[in-house]
């Protein structure tokens, strides 16, 4: 899939996200979520790794659970970044974290069920 497409998967998921999360997390419009999916793509390609890297020792000790953390850490940088896009605290950001990624992930593999017909 090319990069365009991951990125309008992504926005689809994040505006359903925030829809099932809805007092909680607000994405404001369609825009706003492009824009979001955007932000998390650069702040994973450049940032996550970083933290990754930083946080070795711990996501060790933790048997990788404290990546749930570095995702949610994402989230809420994304949120001050991202002028229309809120979430209240770091638990709304983790099970955001958490439920964006499983949506995004059947939508992406209902889009590549799709293509291989």
């Amino acid at each position: 899939m090319g990069f365009l497409i991951r990125i309008l998967v992504s926005a689809l998921a994040a505006m359903l996200t925030a829809y099932l999360l809805k007092p909680a997390v607000k994405v404001d419009t369609f825009v706003t979520a492009l824009i979001l999916a955007l932000v998390l793509a650069l702040l994973n390609a450049l940032v996550r790794p970083l933290l990754v890297i930083l946080t070795f020792p711990v996501t060790i000790v933790t048997l990788g659970l404290f990546l749930f953390v570095i995702n949610a850490l994402i989230i809420l940088l994304a949120a001050k970044l991202v002028p229309g896009f809120k979430v209240d605290g770091f638990w709304w950001a983790l099970l955001f974290s958490i439920i964006m990624t499983i949506i995004n992930s059947v939508m992406i593999n209902l889009a590549g069920n799709n293509n291989n017909d």
